[in-house]
C-alpha cells in the first residue's frame, strides 16, 4: 500500500519537479569556464530579512578592465523576507588573459544608507589560437635583388605563446623565438638574396612556418611565390649544339733519371644530334702519350659510340665485358652492337685486347630476358683466340682456341631479397673446365647483408681459374645508437688482369664488431679479427697472419672533424720467420674556412709485418683545396709515403693543381706532381703537364628563326615618350620622338619587357602591369602601351564616439586598456592587375602611392579589432583619374549594446536601465 501512494504522488509531482529544473538553469552561471570574446551573467543571491521593501542602489566592478560589466550601476527592489538574484551581464574581452578573476558588487540600501558589498570569483578558460597571413611580398624581382617579404602573426588567443619561428629557404629578421602575448599581433619578415648569375627566369617560394614552443605538431606553414628576372640570361640559340671540347697538353717527365716530353691532343664530345634528345653519340680521340702511361695521364684511345630508341653501338677503345666469370673486364679496341626489344636484348661484340697479350681476338654474343620489372635472365657465348698459338693461364697453358658458353641472371624474390648467379662452361681441344658464381642480398630496416660464392675448376678458360672464394658481410641496428656486424672477405686468385695495371696484394680477413653513436656528431667503432696479407709480386716485401683489435672514433667539434684510430695486434711473419706486435695510430683532421677545404693526418706504427721487427713507420701528409671563385681553384697535396701493401697503384708523394677558367669556354690547368709509380718502392718520378681546353659546342640543328618585337608607347598626359630604354631579356631598346621602340634578331621563346625607370619621369606609370609577360613565338610581334601620371590615395583612420552619456566612451575605454597596444586594421586597395596591403593604426593617416588610374577597390579587415567596436565602412569603390589624389576617412565607431530585462514571478530581479527621453 505503501508503495502505491508512492508511485502515484510522484507521477503526480513529476511535471512540477521537471518545470522547476528547466526555471533552475536559468539562473546557473558556470562561473569556472567562461570563454573570452563571450558575454555572460553572473548571479548574486539578495536577502531581505525586514518586515519592509527594500531598494537597493547598486554599482559592479571587475578585478580586470578586460571584463567590463554591461551596466555598471541599477537598482534593485525586493519585497520583505523573500530572497532574489541579481544577474550581473559582463562582456568579456578576447584578450583577456587566462585566469581567477572577481566581480564585487556595492550595495547600499537607498533609505538608511548602510551599505554591504559582495563578490564572485569567476575563472576565464584558455583559448590557444594562431594566425599567420601573408602580408606583403613582391610578384616580380630582378636577380640579385633580395626578395622581402612579410606575414601578419597574430596570437587570436587568451594565453601568451612562446612561439618559434622558422623559413627553410629564406633568412629571418628576427630572432627565431618569439613571445606574444594574448591579442597581440607583430609584423614577421623575412628575406633572400637572388643570384645574381641567374642564366634564365625562375619561381622562388619562400616560407615561414610557426609553431608554439614545445607543440611542433601545430604547425602553421605559409608559402609565398616571386617570380626572378634573370638580368644575365642564358645566350638562347637558334641551334642545337654538341657539347665538344678540344685540349691540347704538353707532358714532360722525369722517369728513372731518363727525361721524355712531347705534346697529346684530345677531343671529346657527348650529347644529343636533335632537340629531341633521341640520337645520342659520344665520341673521345687521344693521341699517343709522349711519356709512360700511368694513373696521372691519359692513354691513347678512340672510339665513337651512338644510342637512338633500343639501339646502341660502339667502334673503338673501351673495357669490354661478357661476363663476371668468363671475362669480367678487358680493355681492347674493337666493336659493340646492342638492340633491345620489349622483353628481350640481343648484342655482341668483337675485342683485341690491347694490355693482355696471350690473347688476340675475343668474339661474344648475347641475349638477355627480361621477366619482370627487376629480374633478367642472360644467356651467351664467348670465343677467345690466342696470340702465336697459345693462351697462358697461370699454370695452365692451352694450345688452341677457347669457347665458353654461359648463363647468368638476377632475380628479385621479394621487396628485400635478390638472388643472382652465373654458370660457365669452357672447351678447348684438350680440357674442359666449369665455374659458376652465386651472390644473395637482404635489405631490411634493421637488417642487411650479401654473401658470395666463386668456384672455378683447374682447367677453366675463363677470367678465373683454379678459383675458390667467399666474401660476406652482416650488418644488424640493435637501436637507433647500436649496431653490429661482422665480414668476411677472401681475394679471388689465378685471374688474368690487364698488364695496364697491377693485382691488389692477396688478401683474406675476418672481422666482427660493434659500432655506437653517443652523439648525434659522434660515433666509436669497436672491431676484432684476423687478417692475412701476401704480396703478389716477387721477391716478396710481405707475407703475415695478424690478429688485432681496432679502436675506431669519428666526431664532429664545429667545423672541425677528427677520426682517430689505434690498432694493436700480434703478427706471425710467413718471410722471416719472426713473431711480433704490431700497433697502429692515426689521427685525420679536416675543416673549412673562407672557401678552402683542409685535411691534416698521420700514423705511427711500430710493427711486425716487413723485414724488420718492431720496425717504427710514420706517415703524415696533408691536402688543401681551394675555391676561390667559379673560374678559379687550387688543389695542393703531400705525402711522405705509404705503406707498402699499396704497391699495386701510383701513389702521390707531392701534387699541385691549378684551374683557371680565361672566359666562356676556355679552361688552363697545370699540374706538377712527385710520385711512386706502380711496383716501386723508393726511386721517385716528377711528371708535369700544362693542358688548354676549349669548349666550342658544335651546332648540328637549327631548332628556330629570329623574330622581332616593336610597339609604341602612347603619351597619355606625360612630358615625353623619347629615350624610354626597354629591356627585353639581354636586349635592349630605345624609344624614338614618336614612342617606337624595336628589338631584332630575338630568339623565340618566353620573356619579360621591362621599363628602366631612370628614364622615364618619376611619377610616369604605365597602363598595363610590369615587368609585361610576353610569350614570343611569331616571326613579327607588336606589343603596345601607354605612360600616364600615377594616382594615389590618402586618409585618416579615427573614432567616432556617440553621445549616450550613460555609456562609457571610447576614450575612457582606450584608457582602461594596456596604453602599448595599439588597435589597428588592415586596408587592402585592389584593382584589376594591383593587390597592395598596409597594416594602419587607428587615430593615424595612411597612404597608397604609384596607382595605376582606373578603377579601384579599397577594402578594410577588422585584424582583430575589439567586437564592442565597429567600422562604419569597411569597402569603397572609386575611379582614379591621372594625377588624382582620393581622400578617404575610416570611422571606427562604437557598437550599440540594447539590454532587455524582465522580471516573472520567480524571485529574481535584473538590474534596470533608465530610458532616455
Amino acid at each position: 500500500m505503501i508503495r502505491t501512494w508512492t508511485l502515484f504522488i510522484t507521477l503526480l509531482f513529476f511535471p512540477v519537479f521537471i518545470f522547476s529544473q528547466k526555471q533552475s538553469e536559468r539562473l546557473i552561471s558556470k562561473k569556472d569556464s567562461l570563454m573570452p570574446g563571450m558575454s555572460t551573467s553572473i548571479p548574486f543571491t539578495l536577502e531581505n530579512n525586514s518586515d519592509e521593501s527594500k531598494i537597493y542602489d547598486i554599482s559592479t566592478t571587475v578585478s580586470n578592465p578586460l571584463i567590463t560589466p554591461i551596466l555598471e550601476k541599477g537598482e534593485f527592489q525586493i519585497a520583505p523576507h523573500e530572497t532574489s538574484v541579481y544577474l550581473v551581464p559582463l562582456r568579456i574581452a578576447a584578450e583577456t588573459a587566462q585566469g581567477f578573476y572577481s566581480v564585487t558588487l556595492y550595495i547600499t540600501d537607498r533609505h538608511t544608507g548602510i551599505s554591504f558589498v559582495k563578490s564572485s570569483k569567476i575563472v576565464v578558460s584558455g583559448n590557444r589560437k594562431l594566425s599567420v597571413t601573408g602580408l606583403d611580398s613582391p610578384e616580380f624581382i630582378r636577380a640579385g635583388e633580395t626578395i622581402r617579404s612579410s606575414f601578419l602573426l597574430k596570437n587570436n588567443g587568451n594565453v601568451t605563446e612562446d612561439i618559434i619561428l622558422e623559413s627553410k629557404n629564406a633568412i629571418l629578421d628576427h630572432d627565431a623565438l618569439l613571445v606574444l602575448n594574448p591579442n597581440e599581433s607583430k609584423i614577421i619578415s623575412i628575406h633572400k638574396v637572388t643570384n645574381p648569375e641567374l642564366r634564365q627566369n625562375e619561381f622562388q617560394n619562400l616560407n615561414l612556418s610557426v609553431y608554439p614552443k614545445g607543440n611542433p605538431k601545430e604547425n602553421q606553414s605559409i608559402y609565398v611565390s616571386t617570380q626572378v628576372i634573370a638580368v644575365k640570361p642564358t645566350e638562347n640559340d637558334i641551334y642545337h649544339r654538341l657539347p665538344v671540347s678540344a685540349s691540347l697538353s704538353f707532358i714532360g717527365m722525369q722517369n728513372m733519371g731518363v727525361y721524355n716530353d712531347g705534346f697529346q691532343g684530345e677531343i671529346y664530345g657527348k650529347g644529343t644530334l636533335d632537340k629531341e634528345n633521341k640520337n645520342q653519340i659520344e665520341f673521345r680521340a687521344v693521341t699517343h702519350n709522349p711519356i709512360e702511361f700511368n694513373t696521372f695521364t691519359q692513354y691513347e684511345e678512340y672510339f665513337v659510340n651512338y644510342k637512338r630508341d633500343n639501339f646502341f653501338v660502339h667502334l673503338g677503345d673501351k673495357t669490354y665485358a661478357s661476363s663476371y666469370l668468363t671475362e669480367f673486364a678487358r680493355y681492347g679496341r674493337g666493336a659493340e652492337i646492342r638492340y633491345d626489344l620489349n622483353k628481350v636484348s640481343l648484342g655482341g661484340f668483337y675485342n683485341h685486347p690491347r694490355f693482355f697479350r696471350d690473347i688476340k681476338d675475343e668474339f661474344n654474343i648475347y641475349s638477355a630476358f627480361r621477366i619482370r620489372k627487376e629480374s633478367e635472365l642472360y644467356v651467351g657465348y664467348l670465343y677467345k683466340t690466342p696470340r702465336e698459338g697459345e693462351i697462358n693461364y697461370s699454370n695452365v697453358k692451352l694450345d688452341s682456341d677457347a669457347h665458353l658458353p654461359y648463363a647468368k641472371g638476377k632475380f628479385k624474390i621479394s621487396r628485400n631479397i635478390n638472388l643472382s648467379g652465373e654458370f660457365a662452361y669452357s672447351t678447348t681441344k684438350k680440357t674442359d673446365g666449369t665455374a659458376y658464381m652465386l651472390q644473395a642480398e637482404a635489405i631490411f630496416e634493421r637488417f642487411n647483408g650479401n654473401v658470395m660464392y666463386i668456384k672455378a675448376s683447374p682447367d677453366f678458360a675463363g677470367y678465373f681459374t683454379n678459383t675458390d672464394t667467399f666474401n660476406g658481410n652482416i650488418y644488424y641496428n640493435i637501436s637507433k645508437k647500436l649496431s653490429v656486424f661482422v665480414n668476411y672477405m677472401q681475394d679471388a686468385k689465378n685471374f688474368q688482369r690487364d698488364t695496364l695495371l697491377l693485382a691488389a696484394p692477396y688478401r683474406k680477413y675476418f672481422q666482427y664488431g660493434v659500432q655506437y653513436k653517443y652523439l648525434p656528431t659522434g660515433f666509436i667503432v669497436l672491431n676484432n679479427g684476423y687478417q692475412t696479407y701476401q704480396d703478389r709480386l716477387e721477391p716478396r716485401q710481405f707475407d703475415y697472419y695478424e690478429r688485432y683489435f681496432k679502436v675506431s672514433i669519428n666526431q664532429q667539434i664545429g667545423i672541425f672533424q677528427m677520426n682517430l684510430e689505434g690498432q694493436f695486434g700480434k703478427t706471425d711473419n710467413y718471410l722471416t720467420g719472426l713473431n711480433g706486435d704490431s700497433s697502429f695510430y692515426s689521427a685525420n683532421f679536416s675543416f673549412q674556412k673562407f672557401k678552402t677545404s683542409f685535411n691534416l693526418f698521420g700514423s705511427y706504427a711500430i710493427t711486425s709485418r716487413y723485414q724488420l721487427q718492431n720496425q717504427k713507420i710514420f706517415y703524415y701528409g696533408a691536402r688543401i683545396f681551394s675555391q676561390f671563385s667559379d673560374k678559379t681553384n687550387l688543389s695542393l697535396f703531400y705525402q711522405n709515403n705509404y705503406m707498402p701493401e699499396e704497391y699495386f697503384k701510383d701513389r702521390n708523394l707531392f701534387e699541385l693543381l691549378f684551374h683557371q677558367q680565361l672566359f666562356s669556354g676556355h679552361e688552363v690547368d697545370l699540374s706538377g706532381r712527385y710520385s711512386l709509380q706502380r711496383g716501386e718502392i723508393g726511386n721517385k718520378d716528377f711528371i708535369f703537364s700544362m693542358r688548354y681546353t676549349w669548349r666550342p659546342n658544335i651546332p648540328v640543328q637549327k631548332t628556330a628563326e629570329y623574330i622581332t618585337l616593336s610597339g609604341n608607347i602612347s603619351n597619355l598626359g606625360i612630358k615625353k615618350t623619347e629615350g624610354i630604354r626597354l629591356m627585353l631579356g639581354s636586349y635592349l631598346s630605345i624609344t624614338d620622338k614618336e614612342g617606337n621602340y624595336l628589338f631584332k634578331n630575338v630568339i623565340p621563346g618566353n620573356y619579360f619587357l621591362e621599363i628602366d625607370r631612370s628614364t622615364t619621369e618619376i611619377n610616369d606609370i604605365p597602363t598595363l602591369a610590369f615587368p609585361a609577360a610576353l610569350s614570343l613565338i611569331n616571326k613579327e610581334n607588336i606589343f603596345n602601351f601607354g605612360l600616364t601620371t600615377a594616382a594615389s590615395v590618402q586618409g585618416h583612420i579615427q573614432f567616432v564616439e556617440t553621445a549616450d552619456k550613460d555609456q562609457t566612451g571610447i576614450s575612457e575605454w582606450l584608457a582602461k586598456k594596456d596604453r602599448k597596444k595599439k588597435e589597428s586594421i588592415i586596408i587592402e586597395a585592389i584593382s584589376n592587375d594591383q593587390t597592395y596591403r598596409k597594416i594602419c593604426f587607428i587615430g593615424e593617416d595612411f597612404d597608397f602611392t604609384y596607382l595605376r588610374p582606373g578603377d579601384w577597390t579599397v577594402k578594410v579587415y577588422r585584424n582583430g579589432l575589439d567586437k564592442l567596436y565597429k567600422i562604419s565602412t569597411n569597402k569603397f569603390q572609386f575611379t582614379l583619374k591621372p594625377s588624382e589624389t582620393k581622400k578617404l576617412s575610416i570611422h571606427v565607431v562604437k557598437q550599440q549594446i540594447e539590454i532587455k530585462y524582465q522580471q516573472e514571478s520567480l524571485k529574481v530581479g535584473y538590474n534596470e536601465i533608465k530610458k532616455k527621453k
